[in-house]
């Protein structure tokens, strides 16, 4: 619901002249050289005078229409300019779970639709979420509040990331026993195995789960669904089950030299990079070996991660490959903005057609072509046409495939009657996230594809109040996904 905020006695005019406060930011030469976090955020002061550039805007508010999860960010922002830090976060943790999470991590869609930017730039509504939750945080604040009777249901998540969060969250509070199950070593998904350090720090992640598990959530990790155990298992134990998978497989060029040593894919990279060694399975505790010169495939925003990871590893030379123009390209702009500022070069309109290897069967120069844009594919971006006899070799030791991701194909393999796109992507009803299995409900990325935490979030939350309708016999019939 949106706040009334007509009766507030401000002047819109003076706030609709102000410029961006500044936030703290660790320097270019000293954050390269480690993967602590590198944006420090506000103080106290500074969060303050942010929040009061804020124009509390009549509906319709555009910044929470913006946001997926519905954040009611005039709310939480008049909070904050009156020095109520604890509020604010109670208002932010009512519409997300994740709220500081999605504050170092969201590319703040809420952002692009504050008024404030049509002039001097858009009120840092991310960089708030992020303090207040983390001052929240250190005052004991953030805690998840679950009734003392229990309706007697089971709940299984399968998957911890964002969406598995969410419905965990969701469910607890309505006082069912939930379960998540990940595969993973340690519980957050790609919170902590696919986004970095210097992003999120995995502590962060960590409290997440603490809370959870004190509101009575159990993890069950290094547990594999259509491995360990199977779908039809966990519908014989629990009354209903929740898919957040993820998109965790990457998805491959198939050119030649693709199987050389010194060639990885995003995932691994990252992990092997960023997550420290306890955390992860033996097979994947050794460092990335990298050369001199890194060369990363692909323009999203794992690509960009790759790149700065790069840095931090100590490659000299780091390049990005991306087959379009910088006006084609996904991701956050000023993660991109950020990638170059920290000495990484993005080598647009090229794509690798070879990767050519040494006598020991090792990398060492990639043939590229040169492309140029043709007619708009499916998406509406200009298609990249190869440029005949454009191909030159570059010099690389090490290249990092970040060209795309898909669902694990396991599970669906294993349960032929969930039924999956093309691509492997659970079909599911886009309103109430339920599949084709009576009982199972799915969202997040391996419903949607690779997508934003709040997204995430956001189809969570959905599924989630389906899931109660369903346990709580509302339900007449089951959907048709």
């Amino acid at each position: 619901m949106l706040s009334d905020t007509s009766y507030r006695d401000i002047s819109r005019q003076s706030r609709a002249n102000s410029k961006p406060i500044p936030y703290y930011k660790r320097d270019v030469t000293d954050r390269i050289c480690d993967f602590d976090e590198y944006i420090l955020g506000f103080d106290d002061e500074l969060a303050i005078a942010e929040a009061e550039r804020c124009l509390q805007c009549p509906e319709p508010q555009a910044c929470t229409l913006s946001c997926p999860a519905g954040n009611d960010i005039p709310q939480a922002l008049w909070h904050i300019s009156q020095g109520e830090f604890i509020e604010a976060a109670q208002v932010f943790s009512a519409t997300s779970p994740l709220p500081e999470i999605c504050g170092r991590v969201c590319p703040s869609l809420c952002q692009q639709g504050c008024v404030l930017s049509r002039r001097h730039g858009p009120a840092s509504i991310g960089k708030l979420e992020w303090f207040v939750a983390d001052y929240a945080r250190e005052a004991g604040a953030l805690t998840i509040n679950v009734p003392e009777a229990k309706t007697g249901k089971r709940v299984a998540v399968v998957g911890s990331g964002p969406a598995g969060i969410t419905v965990a969250e969701d469910m607890a509070k309505l006082g069912h026993e939930v379960t998540v199950y990940e595969a993973w070593p340690e519980a957050g998904g790609v919170l902590v195995y696919g986004i970095p350090n210097f992003k999120l720090e995995k502590e962060v992640v960590g409290y997440k789960i603490h809370d959870l598990e004190e509101a009575g959530v159990r993890f069950v990790t290094n547990t594999r669904i259509g491995e360990d155990i199977s779908l039809d298992e966990l519908q014989a134990q629990y009354d209903a089950v929740f898919l957040g998978t993820g998109a965790g497989v990457e998805a491959k060029m198939n050119i030649p030299g693709e199987d050389l040593a010194g060639i990885y894919t995003s995932t691994d990279y990252l992990v092997r990079a960023n997550v420290p060694q306890e955390k992860l399975p033996l097979e994947k505790q050794e460092k990335p070996q990298i050369g001199r010169r890194v060369a990363v495939i692909g323009g999203g925003d794992t690509a960009v991660d790759c790149a700065r990871s790069s840095i931090r590893l100590g490659a000299e030379e780091v390049s990005i490959v991306y087959r379009r123009t910088e006006a084609e390209m996904p991701g956050n702009k000023t993660e991109r903005g950020t990638c170059v500022e920290e000495g990484a070069k993005i080598n647009y309109l090229q794509a690798p057609v070879e990767y050519i290897g040494d006598e020991n069967g090792r990398l060492k120069a990639m043939k590229v072509i040169k492309m140029e844009l043709g007619a708009p594919d499916k998406s509406g971006r200009r298609r990249p046409v190869p440029i005949e006899g454009s191909e030159f070799i570059q010099e690389v030791d090490t290249v990092v495939l970040a060209v795309g991701y898909w669902p694990d194909p396991l599970l669906s393999e294993k349960s032929p009657d969930l039924q999956t796109h093309k691509w492997g992507l659970i079909l599911a009803d886009e309103k109430v996230g339920a599949t084709s299995r009576k009982g199972v409900f799915a969202a997040g990325d391996n419903v949607h594809g690779p997508d934003l935490v709040i997204t995430a979030v956001a189809g969570a939350h959905k599924a989630a109040a389906s899931m109660q309708q369903y346990l709580s016999g509302d339900w007449a019939a089951w959907p048709q996904a």
